[in-house]
C-alpha cells in the first residue's frame, strides 16, 4: 500500500496527527484525544498503520492479563515521498486534499467540543490570503515558513506549552492572465 493510501483516511491521519512531536502513547490514550473515533475503527486503523510501518511498537506492558502496546510515529514513513507526489493523478490529489480537509474539520470540532474550547481567547485562525508571488518568490517565501517552523516541531512538551495544530495550505489560485489589474 503507498504511503498517500496508508494515510488516506481521515482517522489514520488523525492518529498520526495525535502521534507527533515524538509522543508516545497508547490505544486507549489515542481514544480519548480521538473521542468521536470508535474504537474498533480506532483499533483497525492502529492496526493498518503499524502493519504498514508507518507505527512502530515502543514499548509493551501487561495490564490485567492483556499486552499494553505503547506506539509511536516513525517520521520517515509519516510523510508522502515527492517522488509518489509526482506519481499521483490528479483524482488522487483530490481525494488526498478531501482525506485532509475532512481531518481538519474533525480536529476542529474534536477542539471545539472540549470542555473550555474558546476560539477567541486561545487564538484560533483559518483565513485565507491571496498573493501574487513568482516562481522565485514563492520557493522564498516556503523556504522563510520552513525556517520558522522546522525548529518549533522538535520542541518538546512542557507544562507552560499548549500543542497546537498548524495545517498550512497552499496553492495557485488562478494564473497571472487573469489579472485584470
Amino acid at each position: 500500500m503507498d504511503t498517500w493510501e496508508l494515510l488516506g483516511h481521515p482517522a489514520r491521519l488523525r492518529i498520526v496527527h495525535a502521534l507527533r512531536g515524538e509522543r508516545t502513547l497508547t490505544t486507549a490514550q489515542l481514544g480519548a484525544l480521538l473521542p468521536d473515533v470508535s474504537k474498533a475503527m480506532l483499533y483497525r486503523h492502529v492496526e493498518v498503520l503499524a502493519a504498514g510501518g508507518v507505527l512502530e511498537v515502543a514499548g509493551e506492558r501487561r495490564v490485567r492479563g492483556a499486552v499494553e502496546r505503547h506506539y509511536r510515529l516513525r517520521r520517515d514513513r509519516a510523510a508522502i515521498d515527492p517522488g509518489e507526489v509526482a506519481s499521483m493523478t490528479a483524482e488522487d490529489h483530490r481525494r488526498a486534499f478531501a482525506v485532509a480537509v475532512a481531518t481538519l474539520v474533525a480536529e476542529f470540532d474534536a477542539y471545539l467540543d472540549r470542555d473550555g474550547a474558546d476560539p477567541s481567547a486561545d487564538p484560533v485562525g483559518y483565513q485565507q490570503h491571496a498573493i501574487w508571488l513568482s516562481r522565485d518568490e514563492l520557493i522564498a517565501l516556503v523556504g522563510e515558513l520552513r525556517a520558522a517552523i522546522l525548529p518549533r516541531l522538535a520542541q518538546p512538551a512542557t507544562p507552560d506549552r499548549t500543542r497546537y495544530l498548524l495545517s498550512p495550505i497552499l496553492f495557485p489560485g488562478e494564473p497571472a492572465a487573469a489579472d485584470p489589474g
